[in-house]
């Protein structure tokens, strides 16, 4: 009997699409010749306003020019979470693709119904719909009579990537005008009418609470508008920076504070992570046939510091009332995510509250945008309706900002007597790397933390597998080991703040990984990059190690105090690919002089724009494995400045040299996090191969290589 073959399943629509699948959500046509694009994913400085302009341009049949993005606001934009993860293009991307050509199908039917044209026949030219008889018309004249306030269908098809005249090539950035020629694109230059200057004052020794203000010497400031106390959350408002800045000093000065609570020993971070109460997960577990016999087991320790966001500029908001309404203006990377535990903290709907975004100096995952929202919003409502724009110091940014979360990981390898993997166990200890608001009960502000009808403070938590992981992101080995088990223990305490900051646990991971391996081939007298490609049978993994030692002409010939080192991981192991060879030279400190990478992001909207986050993201793991490291005592946070926080200096930065491998028949995968774990492990490696010695204790200073020199004399 004939078995009939299964029906296909029916289309479905991207996931944001999906989520938000009215049109007019995402597009608008004006009779003038435009069409607004409104995205739900913001600009962080990565370049997607111009990627999603381009993805729109093409499905439309219009010049780039004729594009306007539209900033996210829950006011009017489709809801699309947080901009993280490298999800931008993958998201909004196919979302935008998917609105685009549903619209042009749209509006080619009411052409071809207005000309008596057939749909096949008609063709798009900038926005011209013309078909046989030189019959015309457009967009623009069509525009009125077209409602796109409807729901999407899954049955709209893109273009294939042959027929996209933009995507994969490269065009200048539509942000970069406004930032070279200072006009009023960050948050921290915008102005209102009326508006005035808010600081908030906070403790300095961790989690003091507020015993006594004293408040007369603030209020003789001139200029002062309002002092404003709740609890253990203080601040002052002034007519003029310079005064808000008297006042907070003022207030400052009267303050008593309890004595805080104690943190962790900074000098032994491994011992107090493995020591804390923690929830323990199984991550992944992999059990095939046994292969050679286990004659020796290796095990090591890695650890990463807690990492400062050290944006350029401060976290800034600006935050207005209107009766029992509230416009916030912010550098959040979730304007609707923010807007919910504004809601939570105000007691009100969120019809209320509009969160509109507005880009910031340097964003690289949840810094305090989110939290200086909720001052500027605590502020501004003792002013009676006129706006409150609060900027924190660089102290209070170093300080009170949440911080990517410190990292212990052990890995175990059972070898047999050839040296090669037979079983593999990786565990982790670690706060959770995601505390990001709107997806709790409770909210993730710092200042619901200190009113006097406190929220309960959030332990940040782990992102599942499914989302890429928190603490275990990259955990799981992308090479083909016999056999597997990768554990995390979650902390279930958190003295030090933590969040998301970019690549989340990925970073700490593939630097174990990566450097591990690199031992076991060192053992083996193997050539490293021979060794990872034997255990890969992922392709496109193949080709980005394949790429970059050819084009890095791996390995060069040995000079004294030169190393070289490889690095390899695909992001969350659904995203990019990317491979990276690290020259550097030891002597009194690690230079590294230059990174070769080769990458695959599958279809590169932007090319440039591309490679530019590729570039970003190598230079800041450079920085992070060199340098970044947050100090504290027993009882605050002491790297403050950028003197007691030091990141990569320009005359520091190496040559990177970025190899694009192009797929444009492939689904676009994000770039913004892919580089920082081979970048680190690659430097990592090439330091032993300089010097010898295995540093495993993250950052890569003077002082811990001498610690790694003393611990294997």
């Amino acid at each position: 009997m004939n078995q009939q073959a299964p029906s296909p399943s029916p289309p479905k629509l991207p996931v944001s699409f999906a989520a938000n699948p009215k049109l007019s959500s995402w597009l608008k046509f004006s009779s003038t010749g435009q069409v607004t694009v409104s995205p739900g994913k913001v600009e962080i400085g990565q370049g997607i306003v111009t990627a999603l302009a381009q993805i729109a341009a093409d499905e439309l049949d219009i010049d780039l020019s004729r594009v306007q993005m539209v900033r996210a606001s829950t006011a009017a934009s489709p809801n699309e979470g947080v901009t993280s993860g490298s999800l931008s293009i993958q998201q909004s991307g196919r979302a935008l693709r998917h609105a685009c050509a549903e619209a042009r199908q749209i509006f080619l039917q009411l052409a071809s119904e207005r000309l008596g044209v057939e749909v096949d026949a008609l063709g798009v030219e900038d926005g011209t719909i013309s078909g046989p008889g030189n019959v015309r018309t457009s967009y623009w004249e069509l525009a009125d009579a077209i409602s796109l306030d409807r729901d999407a269908t899954p049955g709209a098809t893109p273009k294939i990537a042959t027929q996209r005249a933009l995507a994969g090539h490269s065009v200048q950035r539509i942000d970069i005008p406004d930032k070279v020629f200072g006009r009023p694109r960050f948050i921290h230059d915008q102005s209102l009418a009326g508006m005035l200057h808010g600081r908030v004052l906070r403790p300095e020794h961790a989690r003091a609470n507020l015993l006594e203000l004293k408040e007369d010497s603030a209020r003789a400031i001139a200029g002062l508008v309002a002092v404003v106390r709740d609890g253990n959350f203080a601040g002052v408002v002034s007519e003029t920076e310079h005064g808000a800045e008297k006042a907070l000093l003022a207030l400052r000065k009267s303050a008593t504070w309890s004595d805080g609570e104690p943190l962790p020993d900074e000098n032994d971070l491994a011992s107090f992570l493995k020591a804390q109460p923690s929830e323990s997960t199984v991550i992944d577990k992999r059990t095939t046939a046994a292969g050679g016999a286990v004659t020796r087991t290796i095990r090591r320790q890695y650890t990463r510091p807690y990492i400062a966001h050290a944006s350029i500029a401060p976290s800034c908001a600006i935050a207005q009332w209107n009766g029992d309404r509230v416009h916030v203006w912010t550098h959040s990377q979730g304007v609707y995510l923010l807007r919910a535990d504004l809601a939570l903290v105000l007691k009100r709907p969120v019809a209320n509250i509009t969160v509109e975004h507005m880009e910031g100096a340097g964003c690289y995952g949840h810094n305090a945008a989110d939290d200086v929202a909720l001052d500027a919003v605590l502020l501004a409502r003792a002013t009676g309706g006129r706006p409150v724009r609060v900027l924190w110091s660089r102290d209070d940014e170093m300080s009170d900002a949440p911080f990517g979360a410190a990292m212990a990981i052990e890995i175990e390898a059972d070898l047999d007597a050839g040296g090669d993997i037979v079983d593999w166990r990786h565990s982790i200890w670690s706060n959770g790397h995601a505390a990001r608001p709107g997806r709790a009960a409770q909210p993730a502000l710092l200042a619901a933390f200190e009113l006097a009808t406190p929220f309960p403070r959030m332990v940040s938590t782990n992102p599942p597998q499914a989302n890429g992981g928190g603490a275990d992101r990259n955990a799981i080995p992308l090479y083909d080991f016999p056999s597997w088990l990768i554990e995390s223990h979650r902390l279930k305490t958190m003295p030090i703040r933590t969040s998301a900051l970019r690549t989340l646990g990925a970073q700490g991971n593939v630097f174990a990984i990566e450097s591990f391996l690199d031992e076991i081939a060192t053992g083996r007298d193997e050539d490293p990059i021979a060794f990872r490609l034997r255990h890969l049978r992922d392709e496109r993994a193949r080709d980005v190690i394949r790429a970059v030692a050819l084009r890095a002409k791996w390995k060069p010939s040995r000079q004294p105090g030169i190393g070289h080192g490889i690095g390899f991981a695909r992001y969350k192991n659904t995203g990019a690919y990317c491979a990276v060879i690290a020259e550097i030279e030891g002597a009194e400190d690690i230079r590294v002089r230059k990174l070769t990478l080769a990458v695959d992001v599958g279809e590169a909207i932007n090319p440039d724009g591309v490679i530019n986050q590729i570039e970003g993201g190598a230079i800041q793991a450079t920085s992070w494995v060199l340098k970044e490291r947050v100090r504290f005592d027993r009882q605050r946070i002491t790297s403050t400045s950028w003197t007691d926080y030091p990141i990569l200096r320009f005359s520091e930065v190496p040559e990177v040299d970025v190899e694009l491998i192009q797929r444009a028949e492939m689904d676009p995968l994000g770039a913004g996090e892919a580089a920082h774990g081979p970048v680190t492990s690659a430097i990592a490696n090439a330091v032993f191969d300089a010097l010898g010695v295995r540093v495993r204790h993250l950052p890569i200073t003077r002082d811990s290589l001498i610690a790694a020199m003393e611990a294997t004399s």
